[in-house]
């Protein structure tokens, strides 16, 4: 007993970003020996770049079974490790370490600072200050159960753990994750999560930095649809809407590479029927009023100029004069506008996958392997993925959590 009490408990941590140091730091503790391995020479290079730079910490608090369905995949595991450590613990943790964190009016949470530094500080400051150690461009080779342990061969040689906790991230191809064969756990095979939409062939894309603030996109054929934001692009179509509509039919239009209709409401508050009758109700009041100048439903000017070119409405021509035919097709320009799909673009630098480490062999309450004793996972490594909003770095920093404590133990 005597022995124990003084054994030293050798943690490695494989992956330095949000995950990675998350579980790191809640391993930490007297007795305990924890090494970081990053393959780049960069830390948390994906909290660096997050939100435009200003990183997207979390989203405003929420009750946890409403806080699961903006995850694509993972939502039923999601809700036993959220029920350990969720959003407001998370703001609890970063205002601990002088990180004060404010809401947007989407729900997003990002520091007041405005800068992701502040974030990347923070750990690092933590990190040193248990006297974590963190190897920068050592890559993990393979993870080798040995007798009650795990010997690592790395880029700068071999080491041996008590216990590792795996946190290296998503990965876009299969191939990335050869480092963990030994293991035998199931890869599923990784899909993009979170993209834009390529419209090539569409003329509207020439109208590229126009959206609008509460749209609906669907993808035609299926019960696939998201409301928010909608941006057009020079590719094609962006914003909250898309994005979120990506995650949830990530494998879907992967199954048909990338080739889609999309369907699009400009105005998530109106209904068809609704769109007719506050035309017809405009025409009465308004019937010397021009069409293409006096835009309706808050659409951008030449957005609704678009619309009433595709409806045959000329130039000059008053809303006095519209035909009944004229106002449906402008109505099905509002209301289902339609965008064939072909490609897609990754949202700027934040690279998200679907895929990874099948969560059926993994521990919830404590992320441990259910073949490996001693063994962890953290973070994107695992089959979850969540919409754009800070839910990603949420699930990072909840199952860092998780998997540090647990191997703390």
């Amino acid at each position: 007993m005597y022995f124990n009490s003084l054994y030293i408990l050798k943690i490695g941590v494989i992956g330095g970003g949000a995950a990675g140091f998350f579980a790191a730091i809640h391993a930490s503790g007297a007795d305990r020996d924890i090494t970081i391995f990053e393959k780049s020479p960069k830390l948390l290079s994906k909290v660096k770049v997050s939100g435009g730079g200003r990183c997207n910490v979390t989203h405003r608090p929420m009750e946890i079974s409403k806080l699961v369905k903006n995850y694509p995949r993972g939502e039923k595991f999601l809700k036993k490790v959220f029920s350990k450590f969720k959003s407001e613990d998370t703001i609890d943790w970063f205002e601990s370490k002088g990180v004060s964190l404010k809401i947007e009016g989407d729900g997003r949470m990002f520091p007041i600072s405005d800068s992701s530094q502040s974030v990347i500080d923070a750990l690092l400051k933590e990190a040193q200050k248990l006297k974590i150690t963190i190897l920068r461009s050592c890559g993990v080779l393979s993870v080798n159960p040995i007798d009650n342990h795990y010997k690592l061969e790395t880029e700068s040689g071999s080491f041996v753990f008590d216990k590792v906790i795996i946190a290296t991230g998503g990965h876009p191809k299969v191939a990335s994750y050869s480092f963990l064969n030994k293991l035998n756990h199931s890869i599923l095979d990784p899909i993009p999560s979170l993209f834009t939409f390529n419209t090539p062939k569409e003329p509207i894309r020439e109208l590229m930095g126009l959206s609008v603030a509460d749209g609906i996109v669907k993808i035609e054929g299926t019960k696939l649809n998201y409301r928010g934001p909608v941006l057009v692009t020079h590719w094609g179509v962006s914003g909250p809407a898309v994005l979120k509509l990506s995650a949830f039919g990530a494998q879907l239009l992967k199954d048909q590479n990338y080739n889609a209709t999309a369907l699009i409401n400009w105005n998530g508050e109106l209904g068809e029927e609704q769109y007719s009758t506050q035309i017809k109700s405009y025409m009465l009041a308004h019937p010397n009023r021009k069409v293409e100048s006096n835009s309706l439903f808050d659409i951008p000017g030449r957005l609704w100029e678009h619309f009433t070119k595709l409806a045959g409405i000329e130039n000059g021509q008053l809303y006095g004069s519209l035909s009944k035919k004229q106002i449906n097709k402008l109505v099905q320009n509002l209301f289902c506008y339609t965008l064939k799909v072909e490609g897609k673009t990754t949202f700027k630098e934040e690279f998200v996958t679907a895929g990874g480490i099948a969560l059926n062999e993994v521990n919830p309450e404590t992320l441990e392997s259910k073949y490996h004793p001693n063994l962890y996972f953290a973070g994107e490594v695992l089959n979850i993925d969540g919409i754009t909003g800070g839910f990603n770095f949420q699930a990072a920093w909840s199952t860092g959590f998780l998997a540090g404590t647990a191997s703390s133990k």
